[in-house]
């Protein structure tokens, strides 16, 4: 028999909701980390390479709104009581580095 003011919060419940929740977070951290990889280390060639330049500063800015995605994601208050706040360091952490990249670049 359920009690009527049961909540969705319960022990039980928690470990398929983090699964649910953690799987796309995930997917988009792995991307966001793709992102912020291909514009460290794929540079441009020489200072005549402006593709070089244009492409760093693209995925600099698919990282930067993949953290601000992740982030309002996570930072939505059922999430963020399924998932606790560690799940706010990835987003932070790929979202800086990217800006230090696009900021650093010319």
């Amino acid at each position: 028999m359920r009690l009527p003011r049961e909540n969705i919060d319960l022990p039980e419940d928690r470990g398929c909701l983090r699964w649910v929740l953690g799987v796309p977070l995930g997917f988009i951290h792995l991307l966001n980390a793709g992102a912020v990889y291909l514009a460290v280390f794929f540079g441009p060639q020489g200072e005549w390479d402006h593709q070089g330049y244009e492409g760093v500063d693209a995925m600099c800015f698919i990282s930067m709104c993949l953290s601000v995605l992740s982030l309002l994601i996570t930072l939505i208050p059922s999430v963020r009581r399924a998932m606790g706040l560690w799940w706010l360091a990835p987003p932070i952490v790929l979202g800086l580095i990217a800006y230090i990249r696009g900021e650093t670049l010319g």
